[in-house]
């Protein structure tokens, strides 16, 4: 009989490094690597948990002072759209969403330069190469899929290469209980569309398509502007230090209930 057990995973603590999101904090995270024939069982399990994945790497804010960073994940199956929201629809109509294996293009690479360009000038991707995004498209060792959206051109709607300006694209993970959006970029000069917003219906839809209850947003920074979006799509759970819990937006301010 084989008594071998399967090794468990090695978590690592990063160094202190300056917060991106909070101005005079510091941030550390603990990680480990996604590799193997487990690797997307894993995934499935730290990202309930509250982890992200880059690459082959799963990590999670491991920060001595700070307990802003809070994992969010929408409830698919309760989700109903404001009236801004169904606005962002009917807005997008135009556009047709098509998943492709987890393979980079340079049309890509291309929106994801505007992009970075445009709003992420002096974050820690700023200076990311072709190469680079090649790598994190691709390092990937689970079930990982590039939704890419484009503008209808006729007689593309039946095409599994349609034709079209490509306006937004998702790098998108499909777990056992829902979807896990890792990273999404949009042309910046397409404000009216509302493309990060419309993006996130996307995925809802999809989810729900799938029946599954959940789609993963990664972290919303408490005190950080950029990231209240966030929670706009409700009902959805936070990760609190008891569990998941439904988050109540009556405890928050400035949220949009239109």
């Amino acid at each position: 009989m084989n008594t071998q057990t399967t090794p468990s995973p090695q978590f690592y603590l990063t160094a202190p490094a300056a917060c991106p999101y909070l101005p005079n904090q510091m941030e550390r995270k603990v990680f480990t690597h996604l590799v193997g024939p487990r690797a997307a069982e894993m995934n499935d399990l730290l990202t309930q948990g509250g982890f992200r994945r880059s690459q082959n790497i799963a990590y999670r804010p491991a920060c001595e002072t700070c307990r802003a960073c809070v994992s969010v994940r929408i409830l698919a199956n309760e989700f109903r759209p404001t009236r801004s929201m169904r606005r962002v629809l009917a807005t997008n109509q135009d556009l047709i969403a098509t998943e492709f294996a987890a393979q980079p293009s340079s049309e890509q690479f291309s929106l994801f330069r505007q992009y970075l360009d445009s709003r992420h000038q002096q974050g820690g991707m700023s200076d990311m190469s072709v190469l680079d995004y090649a790598i994190m498209v691709e390092d990937t060792h689970v079930n990982t899929k590039v939704i890419e959206y484009r503008v209808r051109e006729e007689g593309s709607g039946l095409s599994r290469h349609p034709k079209g300006v490509l306006v937004a694209a998702a790098l998108t993970d499909v777990m056992a209980d829902g979807l896990s959006m890792v990273y999404s970029f949009f042309d910046p000069g397409l404000e009216r569309r509302s493309l990060g917003s419309f993006m996130i219906l996307d995925h809802i839809r999809r989810t729900q398509a799938l029946g599954l209850p959940h789609v993963y947003l990664g972290y919303w920074v408490r005190g950080s502007q950029k990231m209240d979006y966030k929670t706009r799509f409700r009902p959805q759970e936070h990760l609190m230090p008891r569990g998941w819990e439904r988050f109540d937006p009556d405890r928050q301010s400035g949220n949009d209930q239109t």
